[in-house]
């Protein structure tokens, strides 16, 4: 499978660390998009963490970690999403923020991912000395594992103060049909779920019904778990992209997913810090509209 920086070497459109895309230069600040549960904004992209943070203490494979969180706060980031399933990704990502000293601007997202109220209790507790915070902004259930037992816990938090919003997530569409039912019967801020170009199954019911119930939506995996990429190998971007202020195939996929009216903010995951300047410029400047997202499809259909 071609790999993201050989497909950025193969086009040409390898980014120098630090340099600014030509859709950062031009735009002033970060598109934001609302909460529905509070109107508190929140930028269109943000970080995951699954597997890219998994490095414990090795401080050289902790490094360029370091360097992706700088380039992703000094181009306005503030969502990192992690969970205990990632193994040492919370305790990493919250070491990180603290060296890098941006816990002000941070907004923590972790999971819940165990059976049992007692458990759960003690898992989001160390989920939040992991990340160093004495609250947490967004404590999600993670693939709905004992949702029934948590969620009155995270509503109890909630009104606590010791987290801000909580939700429930999925990347599985086996899970979509009961995922739909909770998100129809329960008050919810947030679901996370798994949407990309060619992976669309969640506009049929998830997005419409978040939209309906004022749900804010984070998107996992939006570049289709790295299987994106090789579709593009050797391909100029179409001329249009510039259209919506798009300089790369990474910036086309996640444009197209944060331009749904639904979505509030993709979490694309990386360990490099030059992808981490190329995802962030797709935050910048104008997005497709609804005829321009199908063109889009469309033409990746036909690659």
């Amino acid at each position: 499978m071609l790999t993201r920086r050989e497909l950025l070497l193969a086009t040409g459109s390898t980014l120098v660390l630090g340099a600014v895309p030509w859709a950062l230069a031009e735009a002033k600040a970060p598109i934001r998009k609302p909460i529905p549960s509070s109107g508190e904004q929140l930028p269109v992209i943000g970080m995951g963490t699954w597997q890219t943070f998994h490095v414990g203490d090795d401080a050289e494979a902790r490094a360029p970690l370091r360097e992706v969180l700088r380039v992703f706060f000094d181009h306005g980031g503030t969502l990192i999403d992690s969970s205990p399933m990632y193994a040492e990704a919370e305790e990493v990502a919250g070491d990180l923020v603290a060296e890098l000293g941006e816990h002000e601007r941070l907004f923590a997202a972790t999971k819940v991912w165990t059976y049992g109220r007692e458990e759960g209790i003690e898992q989001m507790e160390r989920s939040m000395r992991r990340m160093r915070v004495e609250r947490m902004d967004l404590m999600q259930i993670h693939n709905l594992r004992d949702w029934r037992v948590h969620l009155p816990v995270l509503r109890d938090w909630k009104v606590q103060g010791r987290i801000r919003y909580l939700g429930i997530t999925t990347s599985n569409p086996a899970q979509y049909e009961e995922f739909a039912a909770v998100m129809a019967s329960e008050t919810l801020d947030f679901v996370q779920l798994n949407y990309d170009i060619t992976t669309r199954g969640a506009e049929e019911v998830l997005l419409p019904l978040a939209k309906q119930r004022g749900m804010a939506v984070l998107v996992n995996r939006p570049f289709g778990g790295g299987n994106l990429f090789p579709r593009v190998r050797g391909r100029d971007l179409p001329s249009w992209a510039g259209e919506f202020d798009c300089a790369s195939w990474a910036q086309f996929f996640l444009k197209f997913v944060v331009s749904h009216p639904s979505v509030t903010c993709a979490i694309p995951a990386t360990s490099n810090p030059r992808h981490a300047v190329d995802n962030m410029g797709a935050g910048f400047g104008r997005l497709p509209d609804p005829d321009m997202r199908e063109r889009m499809a469309q033409h990746f259909a036909e690659l």
